[in-house]
């Protein structure tokens, strides 16, 4: 006769085989299952992994490398420290190249980037080496009275923008620059900045023969006379004035015509000061940070330091010259007067190869000495 079961006796019964269940349920053969001497089974779980896939090549075209980089974010990210992008435009091996290493000796590679464009029609003996290793871009020819050096520009900053989302600033130099300051001071000076330094002159002489260097009336009607500007090669752009550049095409259109009289044409110091004060005037410090004497020079090319002349008192008073903003005698925003900006120079040129011996002389003591 069998006895019914009572509702204790089945709560019991349930209890007891729950730690079989669990040993089934754990044992069960749903994943790669290795016996060991002990009989005992270890179990290892299967990783679906999806190699990672290197990103796609740069377009070498420029139209389709300027597009992509006209799509990237216009601010870097936020609560990051950003980063300073120093883009060199050479046709030569770069001679200071010594004197760059030491500024960048002990910066922390979380702070800047390195970008070269080389021409390709001439060697680089000895090769880039150190900082600038591997930091050559794809490069195209670039010559001076033709619209190139300004697409070499534009190519630079295409690649630093898809580079590093958190390049934040982009200074513009040549083999002939120097820096006048510590990595630490130049860092400082341009991180805090919320405006781009570039130069931008509008009552310069020979404006009119620049603006119709490709004919008359041929920058119309993107570009009028009154619109036309004139500044340094040598600027320091901020992420969103570097975008600017890239995604440009209206203006472009007309800058990159090539000119009928070349006495005249230097695109690469009329386009971008152009296009900044047609775009967005008030974002910029009118001013370049790039010190170049001019004194007593009519031929398109500045004062060119003998290495005689390179000491230490070249090095203060180029650092105590102040930048000239803008056309100051029609001063219409008052922090570009006197009284309010006094912004320091942190670059310099021309400086001659041999004068790289003088120079790393007084590196540690004077030019990196703040």
């Amino acid at each position: 006769m069998l006895i019914s079961p009572t509702p204790l006796s089945l709560i019991c019964a349930v209890i007891l085989c729950m730690p079989l269940a669990v040993v089934f349920t754990v044992t069960s053969p749903t994943t790669v299952s290795i016996q060991s001497p002990k009989s005992s089974t270890i179990t290892h779980r299967k990783l679906n992994l999806t190699p990672l896939l290197s990103p796609p090549p740069l377009p070498l075209d420029d139209e389709s490398l300027l597009r992509i980089a006209a799509r990237v974010n216009s601010r870097p990210p936020r609560f990051k420290k950003p980063k300073i992008a120093f883009m060199f435009l050479t046709t030569t091996p770069l001679p200071f190249a010594p004197l760059w290493e030491e500024f960048f000796r002990k910066a922390p590679k979380s702070l800047y980037r390195v970008y070269v464009h080389a021409d390709p029609r001439f060697p680089y003996q000895p090769p880039f080496s150190g900082v600038f290793t591997g930091r050559v871009i794809h490069s195209k020819p670039a010559q001076r009275f033709t619209p190139t050096l300004v697409s070499a520009t534009r190519r630079l900053l295409a690649h630093a923008l898809l580079d590093d989302p958190m390049n934040s600033m982009f200074a513009l130099l040549t083999p002939s620059c120097i820096p006048l300051h510590s990595f630490n001071f130049t860092y400082r000076t341009l991180a805090a900045s919320r405006r781009s330094f570039i130069e931008i002159l509008e009552n310069e002489v020979g404006a009119y023969d620049r603006w119709a260097a490709r004919g008359e009336d041929a920058m119309l009607p993107q570009v009028s006379l009154e619109e036309f500007r004139i500044g340094s090669q040598f600027w320091v752009l901020k992420r969103k004035h570097a975008r600017l550049v890239v995604s440009d095409q209206r203006l472009w259109s007309k800058f990159k015509l090539p000119c009928e009289r070349w006495d005249t044409c230097y695109p690469e110091e009329n386009y971008f000061p152009t296009l900044l004060h047609m775009r967005d005037p008030g974002g910029c410090v009118a001013a370049t940070l790039t010190h170049v004497d001019w004194s007593g020079r009519f031929d398109g090319h500045p004062v060119t330091y003998n290495a005689t002349d390179v000491g230490p008192g070249l090095i203060w008073s180029l650092r105590e010259e102040r930048p000239r903003y803008g056309d100051e005698v029609n001063v219409n925003a008052t922090e570009w007067s006197g009284s309010q900006r006094h912004d320091p120079f942190l670059f310099a040129r021309k400086f001659p190869p041999d004068a790289v011996e003088p120079l790393m002389s007084m590196a540690s003591d004077v030019i990196f000495r703040d």
